[in-house]
């Protein structure tokens, strides 16, 4: 069952709305490849052009540059992703991901002793079967797109949520299970997106031996359990809080719910959950099984547990950002440094059939980076003739110094020269 694709405020799981499903109050949400895990050797076999000197290791892996940025017409990964994908910010002690996610390891470890197996060093290329067909998604569906998803080749792509190995873990028998990890999608540029971020899925598996003793069916017994779950790890998290569960539609659980709380004098959507689809059990030969899944993101629950503003801020290796987490103190308060000043730049131009956000974005970090601090619509036209223009205003801004006016404008200049090149659009 998909769980890791929801994005409510700054990206989640399978379990939301948003570009894979929809999109909920401007942030984002996902979903999921032959294999989950795409075999290393064979990656490396594959001959796509000279080796280059850039090697990152995962898991006692190692893994060049051209196993994922490829001179290969359908790869759209660039090389700032490749980038990120060593970084594992997720297994960083005292880093905010990984506080939060030993503080749910905890839990897990505490309320179900020796129960969850958990993985946070799969690796992030899988097969569009693992990553789509595995959890349902449709094959007409927008997140399978080229705009919203970083592909290396046709059957290959960075996952865009953990669920990515829901499938092939089941059929390796684990039925009790946590999966962590980085996982990548094309998205927009503000304080609650980015092109990487970190989500956890859990799935448990039930037996008729768990629910015939209750008197009630397995899916009523699961989503009650899954409901117990999840309260308790919503107050191990934040406290004593009021909850409310609201009805909703994924299409690889049914029932379906989302978890909110009142945190902050205002509801919250904590994760995505529901009873897993009898279909994605009955390919991974559990026919007599009923299990649940959840799904959350890790930065949108650590941005409100620490009170980190930008999503940028969770990859500066800034040491006033770094030195205020310590390892297993959940909740600690980021304390902002300077604020430094924001630069405006606004483009115009005549879009074409073509033309996407998403793309917009991509050509905006590929030159810009982590200076990119947004990029906004604010304004659109269609003429007489039905030519449509967009201007975008893009701001500038350095989470660790003043910018000055002749990089900046350096900046400004490169993005409007690959706009036009890149995009094919015309600029005003």
């Amino acid at each position: 069952m998909p769980m890791a694709i929801a994005f409510s405020f700054a990206q989640s799981t399978l379990f939301s709305k948003s570009p894979l499903f929809f999109h909920i109050n401007g942030f984002r949400s996902f979903a999921f490849s032959t294999s989950a895990v795409v075999s290393w050797d064979k990656l490396r076999r594959q001959k796509w052009r000279q080796p280059v000197a850039s090697v990152l290791e995962l898991g006692g892996v190692k893994m060049a540059k051209d196993d994922v940025v490829r001179d290969d017409p359908t790869n759209n990964v660039p090389d700032t992703i490749f980038s990120k994908i060593g970084m594992q910010l997720h297994r960083r002690d005292r880093h905010p991901i990984g506080i939060l996610k030993n503080a749910i390891y905890n839990y897990f470890d505490t309320t179900y002793p020796d129960k969850f197996d958990k993985f946070d060093d799969l690796c992030p290329v899988v097969s569009v079967k693992a990553n789509f067909d595995d959890v349902l998604v449709p094959e007409d569906h927008v997140s399978r797109s080229y705009n919203d998803t970083y592909y290396v080749d046709p059957q290959t792509v960075l996952r865009c949520h953990t669920s990515a190995h829901q499938a092939e873990l089941l059929r390796k028998g684990h039925t009790h299970f946590l999966v962590t990890g980085d996982v990548y999608r094309r998205d927009s540029i503000d304080s609650t997106h980015y092109p990487v971020f970190h989500q956890m899925e859990g799935v448990r598996v039930f037996t008729p031996d768990d629910w015939e003793p209750s008197d009630v069916d397995g899916t009523s017994y699961a989503a009650e359990d899954l409901k117990k779950c999840l309260e308790g790890l919503a107050r191990h998290l934040f406290g004593a809080v009021e909850m409310r569960w609201i009805d909703t539609y994924f299409p690889f659980t049914n029932p379906s719910f989302e978890l909110e709380i009142y945190f902050q004098e205002k509801w919250l959507e904590v994760l995505g959950c529901g009873v897993t689809e009898q279909e994605i059990l009955k390919r991974s030969g559990k026919t007599n099984n009923v299990a649940w899944a959840f799904g959350l993101g890790l930065e949108r629950l650590a941005m409100v547990l620490f009170d980190i503003p930008d999503i940028r801020l969770f990859w500066s290796t800034d040491e006033r950002f770094t030195s205020q987490f310590s390892e297993g103190q959940l909740g600690v308060k980021f304390k902002p440094f300077s604020k430094f000043p924001p630069c405006y730049k606004d483009m115009s131009f005549w879009i074409n059939d073509s033309f996407t956000e998403n793309n917009l974005c991509e050509v905006v970090r590929g030159i810009a980076g982590d200076l990119a601090e947004e990029v906004q619509l604010i304004d659109n036209f269609t003429n007489k003739k039905g030519m449509t223009s967009h201007c975008y205003r893009i701001v500038y801004r350095s989470m660790e110094r003043s910018l000055t006016d002749e990089e900046i404008n350096d900046l400004q200049w490169k993005v409007r020269e690959q706009v036009q090149h890149k995009l094919n659009v015309v600029l005003r």
